[in-house]
């Protein structure tokens, strides 16, 4: 049974308990009340329904108190069925006690029909609420086994699922681990190739460098040797050249020396020779008067040979006088 099946059987049985007992009361004020009104003084009639209401009170608390204590599973111990059966019996008593005065049996009979059924009714509805709460606490405890079982394989479930996550987390970072190495390794295999590489190349660079160096120092020793040479080639056409200048020089002035110590001229001498004359005058700084005499030309002659020996070409001019 479910708990709704459960709580249903409890209210039919608490239900049909409460009929039985407000019947019991009902019938028992109404067969109690005239007994009591006749064995009590005329001037407190009034006061014959209060026993059996005291009487059915004390039934209704023993009800009551068993219906609660049954609910939570508990024991009110020797005084509750003492209290039970007290009421009860008071109950049977009360009821049957005019018809048994009467010696009426029939009587007796059917007065104690109800004081019974609330007495067997008190007792058997206890026992149906210690055995629906033993039963409710036995499948409370089934299911709380259960619900420990579910719990724990759900545990289980959830413990197992993280071993598994765990472990795959772990290859996980097993395979990233070897990954990383592997990756490292190769990191490392390149870096050590480039590593390679570049001191290779950087030998072939100071190779290539101090090939490009030797070569260079040969080139600039060849051009040294070369400047060298063309330095020396160079001073020895300036020697010769100063020396032939030397020489044109000194032709020069042994020729101006000639011709300037020739002495006055006799006559008007060739213009080829005058000319010759009045360049070596002019270059040993004679005066005209002097060249005219020399070379037997006039003044005026002499005057313009000397302002074309003045112009730009003059240094030619003698040039050409001393190669002559």
């Amino acid at each position: 049974m479910n708990s709704v099946q459960t709580r249903s059987a409890e209210r039919a049985l608490s239900g049909g308990t409460w009929l039985i007992v407000c019947g019991a009361m009902l019938y028992s004020i109404l067969t109690v009340t005239p007994l009591m009104a006749a064995h009590t003084a005329e001037a407190w009639d009034w006061t014959a329904p209060i026993l059996p209401l005291v009487v059915d009170a004390a039934v209704v608390i023993v009800v009551k108190l068993d219906d609660v204590l049954a609910r939570l599973g508990g024991q009110g111990g020797r005084w509750p069925i003492v209290l039970r059966w007290m009421t009860g019996l008071m109950t049977l008593a009360l009821n049957t006690a005019d018809s048994a005065l009467k010696k009426d049996l029939v009587g007796v009979a059917v007065h104690s029909v109800a004081p019974l059924l609330l007495i067997v009714t008190a007792e058997t509805s206890l026992a149906y609420r210690r055995a629906i709460a033993r039963a409710v606490a036995a499948q409370e405890q089934q299911e709380r086994a259960e619900r420990e079982r579910r719990e724990q394989a759900a545990r289980e479930r959830a413990e197992r699922a993280r071993a598994e996550a765990r472990e795959e987390r772990e290859h996980a970072a097993m395979l990233a681990r070897e990954q990383r190495e592997h990756e490292a390794a190769l990191a490392r295999e390149q870096a050590e190739r480039e590593e390679r590489a570049a001191r290779e190349e950087r030998a072939e660079r100071e190779r290539r460098e101090r090939e490009r160096e030797q070569r260079e120092h040969e080139r600039l020793t060849r051009e040294r040797q070369a400047r060298e040479r063309a330095e020396a080639e160079r001073r020895e056409r300036a020697e010769q050249a100063e020396r032939e200048r030397r020489e044109r020089e000194e032709r020069a002035a042994r020729e101006r020396a000639a011709l300037l110590n020739r002495g006055p001229a006799a006559g008007k001498l060739p213009e080829d020779e005058a000319r010759r004359i009045v360049a070596a005058a002019f270059s040993s700084d004679m005066s005209v008067r002097s060249a005219a005499e020399l070379c037997g030309w006039s003044v005026g002659w002499v005057s313009a040979r000397y302002a074309e020996h003045r112009e730009p070409g003059a240094r030619g001019a003698e040039l050409a006088i001393a190669s002559q």
